[in-house]
């Protein structure tokens, strides 16, 4: 018996079927770009025999709203998008995200950071050469530092704070890590590049880092297709699913869809919604035939 191919095709009968998801935040309704990454994971999953997830990310309570998780139920049914089993909602899994953080913490791998957003950014400008990312400058381990004895005292005391992965402790000793993008091949991950990461926030359980790669592996996903503007993060999930020995899966970053002006498609920047395409008289026929010649199979 042969196993599941990088490409995510069969090598031979009795193979698992792959399995695919789609995981928006309901932050806003869906824009073309979301629904283009659902279609290309569920038209992949059904070309394939394999199974298709919903799982809606709403761990941020100030942003996520259950009108727009209906909203996204709706739009993709809109399209013709449906999925396999109950649709899985982070907000219910935080007591497991909790249990992860504590874990970390237990082998020393975690730590609780007090500094606020300005007190960061404070150090970094004090820096003559304050190291960079890719996510620009990287959190200069500032309670990375303290002792155990005042981390301790600080939380007992209410002091308000996040959860940061100290990185170079998490890698000493580690293999070299590698993940397979079907774009470009085998990845050497490099997660120190992005320093000691968030992976509990100030004002969430957890962060997108965490959620994602456990649920993932929870729920079995053997292929992930999503933004190619995701694809740094999934140096800093390798390491994490090392950490936690959880299965890797393949992975698929497509361009992103942009607008006339060549913008990448954002909520944040007002990208035309689903929604506003329906209401306007657009038939999803129209979208989906613009994506068949761009998923990949």
């Amino acid at each position: 018996m042969l196993a599941l191919r990088h490409d995510g095709g069969f090598g031979g009968a009795g193979t698992a079927p792959p399995i695919f998801r789609f995981a928006p935040s309901p932050t806003g309704f869906l824009h073309l770009g979301h629904a283009f990454s659902a279609w290309n994971a569920w038209h992949r999953a059904r070309s394939l025999g394999g199974q298709f997830l919903l799982r809606i990310e709403d761990i941020d309570p100030d942003r996520c709203r259950p009108a727009f998780a209906e909203a996204i139920l709706g739009d993709l049914a809109w399209l013709g998008i449906d999925w396999d089993g109950e649709v899985v909602f982070q907000s219910r899994r935080l007591e497991v995200y909790r249990g992860l953080l504590a874990a970390l913490a237990g082998r020393g791998l975690g730590y609780p950071c007090f500094c606020s957003r300005a007190e960061v950014w404070q150090e970094v400008a004090a820096s003559a050469a304050a190291p960079h990312g890719p996510d620009g400058a990287l959190y200069p381990g500032t309670c990375r530092r303290l002792s155990a004895d005042e981390r301790a005292a600080r939380v007992a005391a209410g002091a308000a704070h996040a959860w940061r992965l100290d990185v170079g402790r998490a890698l000493e000793g580690a293999p070299e890590l590698w993940f397979f993008d079907e774009g470009v091949g085998e990845v050497l991950a490099r997660p120190e590049m992005f320093g000691d990461v968030v992976l509990g926030r100030r004002d969430a359980p957890a962060s997108y880092h965490l959620c994602v790669t456990c649920d993932d592996a929870a729920q079995g996903v053997t292929h992930v297709v999503r933004g190619e503007d995701l694809l740094p993060a999934t140096h800093v999930h390798r390491l994490l699913q090392f950490l936690f020995r959880w299965a890797v899966p393949v992975y698929s970053h497509h361009a992103v869809l942009r607008d006339a002006a060549g913008m990448r498609l954002s909520k944040r920047d007002g990208a035309v919604s689903l929604r506003a395409m329906r209401e306007a008289g657009v038939r999803p026929e129209e979208i989906i035939g613009r994506w068949r010649d761009k998923a990949r199979l």
